[in-house]
């Protein structure tokens, strides 16, 4: 199948059908790029369903690998966290083998971030203990020091809920605590932050990393595109 996106066409598999993150992907990508989302259907975030859900990734890669996308993004941080760093790696590229087409997860999104501010030392804040502890031991292995992960724990499904004045009062609670980390991570991609980048970035002066600008952010890298954009915080504005 041939597609009309001429600066290159991504496949994004979601694990859950909630709204929100998908919308906000698609308005900040560059026009010309092309976007065919498929959505698991992961509800209450335990370690069964993730688990589970590796295969059906494993299978709408498939599926839209057979249909000509030029890049495959699999969303979603704790199924390929329990893989653990090196694990997550060789299954990737074990699926790339197979399927001849460029695949990367958030997870390995994430880490591509922090390094492109050269960030060793890390805070972060999620939604979800499960997530939390995960997050530390993948970013663990991968070499950084994570100072702080802090999380706002509510229902798996009501985490699209969160305010993100709520989540802007943890982040200052957390740096203050940790004034050394050079780098946030706002872990997840229920919640919608995006009004309260710039703002942490210019209050803490440190780099802000949330989920769907590091996602746009790399998808141009990919593609060979350079479009900055303000209002989303350094990673889109600056393009390191």
């Amino acid at each position: 199948m041939s597609f009309s996106s001429w600066r290159g066409t991504v496949g994004l598999i979601k694990p859950t059908m909630r709204p929100g993150s998908m919308e906000e992907t698609v308005r900040l990508l560059p026009e010309g790029v092309g976007l065919i989302p498929i959505h698991q259907n992961v509800r209450a975030g335990t370690v069964n369903e993730f688990e589970a859900a590796i295969q059906g990734y494993h299978d709408h890669a498939l599926t839209l690998a057979e249909a000509g996308v030029d890049l495959i993004h699999h969303s979603g941080t704790p199924p390929f966290m329990m893989q653990g760093y090196k694990g997550e790696a060789a299954l990737i590229r074990e699926w790339e083998r197979e399927m001849g087409v460029p695949h990367f997860t958030a997870n390995q999104n994430i880490v591509r971030a922090f390094k492109a501010f050269g960030a060793k030392r890390i805070i972060g804040v999620s939604y979800s203990r499960l997530q939390n502890d995960l997050t530390i031991d993948y970013m663990t292995q991968a070499g950084f020091d994570v100072l702080a992960m802090e999380p706002l724990e509510v229902p798996f499904e009501k985490a699209g809920e969160i305010s993100p004045h709520a989540v802007y009062s943890l982040v200052r609670e957390t740096f203050l605590k940790h004034p050394k980390a050079e780098v946030i991570y706002l872990q997840g991609n229920a919640w919608r932050l995006l009004s309260i980048v710039d703002m942490m970035e210019a209050d803490f002066g440190v780099p802000v990393i949330e989920t769907c600008c590091a996602l746009v952010w790399e998808i141009q890298k990919r593609f060979h595109i350079r479009e900055p954009r303000d209002g989303c915080g350094r990673l889109l504005r600056e393009m390191p």
